[in-house]
């Protein structure tokens, strides 16, 4: 019992069939100034000390001194039962050693699993979005949320609904794809897995809330450098980058989001009243809390120089809308006495207060303790079942990007010995926010392989080089291995920090990350002397497959043109080598496709399929061949590979289209049809994607929109009929007046394969 319960028994505040708006309201009524302002801050609970699995009271007395905090953050990476533990000390001590017994909302990274040592690492975001299956990704943030919400998490800071449209950006690997539609089809499933649907009345225990970040605008920096100031005009700002985080917040029903580090059009984030309060409250009705980027108060004035000093940047911030500091208060370190001094209103500290106490009594916090006791979390991390499903994301993650000859799949009964070679062919690569990047906590390609053939077929193994360097002192011994087997697999691609994020590399170690956070390049290539050794391996005229496990799409013409088969990796999780040999080996039919278009070059950026009509410098139009129009001197600006691509080994054909309603009025959906059929002897998945485009707009709006896809599992010879809506909102444009509406006049629709693929041809009415 706390200082605050007496005889008449517990206030109204813990009476959880109490409406909420009284609860929120009674323990307002009840804090002092000091209390309000410290629930507007983090604490990081690394210096916590565990005696025997237990944190040990001092440690708890030293970090909190008696007072309460916002959020509570445990230590990232740190073994499960460890986070376990130290979230539960740290939550016992605040309900029974703070005078109100306030809660914190312990957080925790979960982009691709739990950021704890020994949970269940799934395949890295840009993989998520390459599986093209919401459903999968919904089981897969369900799968999640067990495990964050066991250890006692109760806010994830995942997942990003930022658009990756640089590839120099070292945060792609991060992001979902560059289509605003796929977007926020893919973090909306992310968001129902690991919130369970609508948070109402109250979180379920084995549910954790969603953080919707970066808002908004971070992913196109100039130059593609990290931090970067956006040139994006309210317009674009509007119909692409806000598109997902509208989404997460009206259909989502996030509690919780983060604006970005950097400014757009000269304001930051952090300090940006347009973005935090009129767009995100006023207009989209957002009822939760907004969370700091980590040290984005501070960068207010230590970075964009919008402030002088802490107290400038912290109450610069809360009246933009900032709600919560993070890692730790800073700019709201004097808040309280801001408030005192009439430099900050009261009414600013209140509001974001009652944000956050509100999202904390939704999950559940005052009602009950999460977690599960020590003994029962291996029951509940790590399981088989998490590692089955680890392994269909990875396997459906996988892009078959070329197969000249049909050389995949391969065929174990008709080889004698397999070349295997390059630095990630026996060496996992988990990504960003992950931890680990230790063999020991994976399956690497070669130790798939070594299973899946057996003892008594022949693997010569060579790294050839590393991932990064010039030495090519390995290129010999790979060459060598080449020659002497039936076939070669070259294995190549990047690495990733173990939480890279700003301020957090170690200074004294060299770097170690080709992409992630902080790791941004001039060019998106294969890093290092890797091109040279694949070049060497294919001079040897060996079979040559190239895998690419991989966290940035590469700009590689000449593998396109050379090299007979290519794989695309993008971080596919702990199971990665054996998802590769299963898709290698014809276990599996590849069923990937790229969520994003891959550029020719660093010169040809930006390179997006939803390009505006005068964008892409030559007359696109789809479903016939392209006419001529204004290229490069010496290149097409056409994309690579273009967005939505994906090979398989089988064939799919489309045939029938029908447009049930031709004429619809705004607001209603045009119900689309068309027969699919697997044409081939395996059993395969296709993704259908359909686009459409507004023929004649008042602003000019893209060539191609998608604005619906599914994925079907075929039967060979199998014909079904599909059957899709496209919403009409979805078309709809921000007008001279800054207006979102649907415009009346005729849409064009094809439906196909890839942006550049598309098969069948229609169009319909708005009226």
């Amino acid at each position: 019992m706390t200082a605050s319960e007496g005889s008449a028994g517990p206030p109204l505040y813990r009476d959880g069939r109490a409406p909420l708006a009284s609860r929120v309201a009674d323990l307002m009524g009840r804090m002092t100034l000091e209390e309000k302002v410290a629930q507007l801050r983090q604490q990081t609970l690394r210096e916590l000390e565990l005696r025997d699995g237990e944190v040990t009271a001092a440690s708890l007395d030293r970090v909190f001194g008696g007072q309460g905090t916002g959020t509570i953050e445990s230590p990232l990476g740190a073994p499960v039962a460890e986070v376990a533990a130290t979230i539960k000390g740290a939550q016992e001590y605040l309900r029974r050693h703070t005078r109100l017994g306030i809660p914190a909302l312990p957080i925790q990274e979960c982009l691709h699993g739990c950021l704890a040592y020994g949970a269940t690492i799934f395949p890295q975001a840009i993989a998520q979005g390459a599986t093209w299956n919401p459903e999968l990704i919904t089981a897969m943030g369900a799968a999640i949320a067990r495990e964050a919400s066991a250890m006692g998490v109760a806010q994830a800071l995942s997942p990003l609904f930022d658009l990756a449209r640089d590839p120099r950006y070292g945060r792609i690997e991060e992001c979902y794809g560059e289509c605003p539609y796929l977007v926020s089809r893919i973090g909306l499933a992310f968001v129902a897995g690991l919130q369970g649907g609508t948070v109402a009345p109250q979180l379920a225990s084995d549910r954790i809330l969603a953080t919707a970040k970066h808002f908004a605008g971070y992913s196109v920096p100039a130059g593609g450098i990290n931090l970067g100031p956006a040139s994006l005009g309210e317009r674009e700002m509007r119909a692409l980058h806000l598109v997902p985080f509208a989404a997460a917040v009206r259909t989502g029903g996030v509690l919780a989001v983060m604006p970005s580090y950097n400014e757009v059009d000269g304001v930051p984030a952090h300090a940006n009243h347009w973005l935090l309060t009129t767009v995100l409250r006023r207009e989209w009705g957002f009822s939760g809390y907004t969370f700091a980027d980590y040290g984005g108060v501070q960068m207010l004035a230590d970075f964009h120089r919008v402030a002088a000093d802490a107290q400038a940047a912290g109450a610069l911030a809360l009246a933009a809308g900032l709600d919560l500091e993070a890692p730790a208060a800073w700019g709201y370190l004097e808040l309280a006495r801001m408030v005192e001094t009439g430099v900050v209103p009261l009414a600013q500290v209140d509001a974001a207060v009652e944000r956050v106490l509100r999202v904390k009594f939704l999950a559940g916090l005052f009602d009950g303790e999460r977690g599960v006791p020590p003994s029962a979390l291996p029951a509940q991390v790590h399981t088989p079942e998490h590692v089955a499903l680890a392994r269909r994301v990875a396997e459906e993650s996988i892009i078959l990007l070329r197969n000249e000859g049909g050389l995949l799949p391969l065929h174990a009964d008709q080889l004698h010995s397999l070349a295997l070679i390059g630095p990630n062919a026996d060496q996992v690569q988990f990504g960003d926010y992950a931890p680990s990047k230790s063999n020991a906590d994976g399956v690497s390609l070669r130790s798939a392989l070594r299973r899946l053939l057996g003892d008594g077929f022949r693997i010569d193994y060579a790294k050839g080089c590393d991932l990064v360097g010039r030495s090519t002192a390995g290129f010999a011994a790979a060459v060598a291995a080449a020659e002497r087997c039936d076939v070669a697999v070259v294995v190549l691609g990047d690495t990733s920090m173990i939480l890279s994020g700003v301020g957090w590399e170690d200074p004294a170690l060299p770097a170690q990350g080709t992409v992630g956070e902080g790791f941004d390049v001039t060019d998106p290539v294969l890093p290092g002397v890797q091109l040279e050794l694949l070049q060497a391996i294919q001079a040897t005229g060996r079979p040559l497959v190239a895998v690419f496990v991989h966290g940035r799409p590469y700009s590689v013409p000449w593998v396109k043109t050379h090299v007979p088969a290519l794989v695309s990796a993008f971080y596919p999780g702990e199971q990665q080598g054996t998802a590769l040999a299963d898709v290698l080996f014809g276990r599996v039919n590849p069923s990937g496709r790229l969520p994003v278009s891959v550029a020719q070059s660093a010169g040809h950026i930006p390179t997006v399929y939803d390009h505006k009509p005068s964008g892409r410098g030559y007359y696109h139009q789809p479903g016939t061949l392209e006419q001529p129009g204004r290229d490069y001197v010496f290149s097409s600006p056409a994309p690579l590979w273009p967005f939505g691509f994906g090979l398989s080994y089988t064939r799919f054909a489309y045939a029938d289209l029908v447009i049930e309603n031709p004429v619809v009025k705004a607001g209603d959906r045009v119900r689309v049809r068309f027969s699919l059929t697997n044409c081939g002897q395996r059993a395969g998945k296709e993704t259908p994607q359909v686009y459409c485009r507004d023929e004649v707009s008042s602003t000019t709006t893209p060539s191609l929109r998608l604005v619906a896809f599914d994925k079907v599992d075929l039967q060979p010879q199998e014909t079904r009929v599909v059957a899709l809506e496209v919403d009409t909102q979805s078309l709809a444009l921000w007008d001279a007046a800054m207006q979102c509406v649907v415009e009346p006049g005729a849409f064009g629709l094809w439906v196909g394969a890839s942006a550049e693929d598309l098969r069948l041809a229609g169009s319909f009415s708005v009226l």
